[in-house]
C-alpha cells in the first residue's frame, strides 16, 4: 500500500486508553436493567439477553489466564472515521490474553457471513491500517441480519472456523441486529458470543451509557473545516447565500455540532421545527427574514445550515412521508412498471386528501425524490432529497414578491451544497482514535468474561483518557419497539437533539446575535500533532454535555 506522509506519521501513534485496560482487570456488575420503554413486549422478545447488568471493568491485581479464542469481526452499514482502530484494538485486547488467539474479519459487512466471504486479519494486515480512515481492510455493507436462516447459515461458517466471538460494529439498526443475533444464538445454545459497537457519525446512537458514537467528533471536523472555508469565501466576495445540507440522517447533531464551531447566520434544528409544529413556508419564512435584515445593512451574503433529514420533521411532511412508506410497500411493483412522466400524478391519486395535496405543492424533482426506494431499514433516503436546493428555491421566491411589494431592498444570489461522503472516511481526530482503540480493546474484555448482547461501552471522555470508564452496555436497554416496514418492531432508540440539553441552548442564546452579525469561525484542518489544547479536545456536544 503507497502511503501519504501523514499516514506514515499516523501509523506510529499509540491510541490512549483508559487505565483500567491496561493490565489485569475485574467486571463491577450494575443491577438488573430494563428497556428505555415497551419493557414487556422487549423482555418478552429477549428472553435469553434482556435485564442483564451494565458492567465496569476495573484495575486488577490478579493476573489470569485465558484460552486462545477465535473471533470474528463486521463493519456494517455506512462508513465513519476510527472503524479501523476499533478492529485494531479488538486484535490486540485479543493477543494481549493469549497470543494464540485469532481475528477474522467478514468481507463487505453482514453479508460476508452469510456468504462465508471472510478473511484472517494477521498482524500485518492490521498494522497497514492503524490510525486510518475508512473501512477498506474488510469493507461493510447494510445487508440486515434478521432471519433465522441468515442466522443459521452465518453459524455454520462461525462453527468451521471455531469462532466464539463475533463483533457488529454499526450503527442502531446494525447493532439492534447484533441484539437479535446474540438473542437467537444463545437461545439455541450455540456456543457464539455477540458484541456491538457504536458508531456513525450522525451522533443518534447514544444514551447515559453511550456519549458518543464512534466517527461523530471527526467528521464534524471535516464539515466544520469546509464550511469556515465557505464562510471565508462568503465573506470574502460577500454576493452568495451558501445553503448548506449536512449528513446526519434524522437527527441534527451534526448540523448543531457544526454550528456551534463555525457560528453561521442560520442554522437549522430538525427536532425544534417538529416542536414548534413549524410548516415549510414558515421555516422559509424565517430564513427570508434573516437575509433581509442582513440585507438592510449591505450584506447581501450569508450561510445557511440544514440537516439532512428537516424534511422528515416538518410535520405536514412528516405525514406525507409515513403515508408514502406505505403506499410504496403496498404499490411498489406496480409504481415502478408507470412511465416516470405519469408516476407524479399516479402517487397523487393514490394518496389521501391532504398528504395529496401536499405532495402536488412540492416541486416535482423533490416530490419525486420523497418516492425513490427505501434503504434495507425503511428509512427515507434523506440524502437524496435537495433540501437545501428546494429552500433556496422557495426563499428566492419569496424575496421577489417582497421586492415587488417595497419589503426587500437587497441582492439574493444562492449557492447550494451538500457535504456527506466527504467526511465518513477522513483520519480519525485524536479522541476517534483513542476512543475507537479503546472501544475494540474494551470489546475484548467482554469477550473474555463470557458476555453477549452487550455494546462496547467508553465514558467520562472529556476527561484525559487514562480516567476514562470501560465496561458494557446490555443492547436491550436501549431498545423500544418502532413501526419499520409496516409492523411494530424491537429497535434501538434513536436520540435525537435535546431541546433542553446545555449544547442546543447555548446554540439557542447565540444564534440571533451570529443571524445579524459576520462572527463567522474558520476552524481549519483537524489537527494531529501538538498541543493538547488543539489536538486532543473532545467535540463542543460533548463538553457542554459533561460541563466540561
Amino acid at each position: 500500500m503507497t502511503k501519504s506522509a501523514l499516514q506514515i506519521a499516523r501509523a506510529e501513534y499509540k491510541p490512549k486508553m483508559p487505565l483500567a485496560l491496561l493490565g489485569p482487570v475485574k467486571i463491577k456488575e450494575g443491577a438488573p436493567t430494563e428497556s428505555v420503554s415497551d419493557k414487556e413486549e422487549i423482555q418478552k422478545l429477549f428472553p435469553n439477553t434482556y435485564g442483564q447488568p451494565i458492567i465496569e471493568f476495573e484495575p486488577s491485581s490478579q493476573h489470569s489466564s485465558f484460552p486462545p479464542i477465535n473471533v470474528g469481526v463486521i463493519l456494517s452499514g455506512g462508513q465513519a472515521p476510527g472503524g479501523h482502530n476499533v478492529i485494531a484494538g479488538i486484535f490486540d485486547g485479543i493477543k494481549s490474553l493469549n497470543a494464540e488467539s485469532r481475528l477474522f474479519g467478514f468481507i463487505l459487512g453482514p453479508a460476508g457471513l452469510i456468504e462465508h466471504n471472510y478473511m484472517e486479519l494477521t498482524a500485518d494486515i492490521i498494522d497497514e491500517y492503524r490510525n486510518t480512515g475508512g473501512f477498506d481492510m474488510i469493507g461493510s455493507g447494510r445487508t440486515k441480519l434478521e432471519t433465522k436462516e441468515q442466522f443459521d447459515r452465518g453459524l455454520l461458517i462461525l462453527k468451521a472456523l471455531d469462532i466464539k466471538a463475533l463483533v457488529i460494529i454499526g450503527g442502531d439498526d446494525s447493532n439492534t441486529n447484533a441484539c437479535v443475533l446474540a438473542e437467537y444464538y444463545k437461545s439455541i445454545n450455540a456456543g457464539v458470543q455477540v458484541i456491538g459497537c457504536p458508531k456513525t457519525i450522525d451522533g443518534d446512537l447514544k444514551n447515559e451509557m453511550i456519549e458518543c458514537s464512534f466517527g461523530f467528533d471527526t467528521a464534524c471536523r471535516v464539515y466544520s473545516e469546509v464550511i469556515g472555508n465557505i464562510q471565508r469565501d462568503c465573506n470574502s466576495s460577500r454576493k452568495y447565500w451558501h445553503f448548506i445540507k449536512l449528513m446526519g440522517r434524522s437527527a441534527s447533531h451534526i448540523a448543531l455540532e457544526c454550528a456551534l464551531q463555525v457560528q453561521p447566520n442560520v442554522c437549522l434544528i430538525s427536532e425544534e421545527i417538529e416542536a414548534k409544529n413549524q410548516s415549510l413556508d414558515d421555516v422559509v419564512t424565517e430564513i427570508a427574514k434573516i437575509v433581509a435584515r442582513r440585507a438592510e445593512q449591505g450584506n447581501n451574503f450569508g450561510v445557511v445550515l440544514i440537516p439532512e433529514g428537516v424534511i422528515e420533521f416538518i410535520p405536514a411532511m412528516k405525514a406525507l412521508i409515513a403515508e408514502l412508506n406505505e403506499f410504496l410497500m403496498e404499490y411498489q411493483s406496480e409504481f415502478g412498471l408507470i412511465r416516470k412522466s405519469e408516476q407524479r400524478n399516479y402517487v397523487i391519486n393514490k394518496l389521501s386528501p391532504k398528504n395529496s395535496a401536499v405532495f402536488a405543492s412540492l416541486p416535482e424533482n423533490v416530490a419525486m425524490q420523497l418516492t425513490l426506494d427505501r434503504d434495507p431499514h425503511g428509512n427515507v433516503q434523506v440524502s437524496m432529497i435537495e433540501t437545501e436546493k428546494l429552500l433556496a428555491e422557495m426563499i428566492t421566491t419569496k424575496l421577489a414578491k417582497w421586492k415587488a411589494e417595497g419589503k426587500f431592498v437587497g441582492k439574493f444570489a444562492t449557492q447550494t451544497h451538500f457535504f456527506g461522503y466527504e467526511g465518513r472516511c477522513a483520519a480519525p481526530s485524536n479522541y476517534d482514535a483513542d476512543y475507537c482503540y479503546s472501544l475494540g480493546y474494551t470489546a475484548s474484555r467482554l469477550i473474555a468474561y463470557g458476555k453477549t448482547g452487550y455494546m462496547s461501552s467508553v465514558r467520562n471522555t472529556t476527561k484525559p483518557a487514562k480516567d476514562w470508564i470501560a465496561g458494557g452496555v446490555p443492547i436491550t436497554m436501549m431498545m423500544n419497539m418502532e413501526r419499520r416496514h409496516g409492523e411494530m418492531k424491537p429497535v434501538i432508540q434513536k436520540a435525537l437533539v435535546d431541546l433542553k440539553g446545555k449544547p442546543f441552548r447555548t446554540f439557542v442564546s447565540k444564534r440571533a446575535a451570529w443571524a445579524i452579525q459576520t462572527d463567522y469561525v474558520y476552524p481549519g484542518p483537524i489537527q494531529y500533532f501538538g498541543p493538547t489544547e488543539v489536538c486532543d479536545q473532545p467535540s463542543k456536544t460533548l463538553q457542554l454535555e459533561s460541563g466540561s
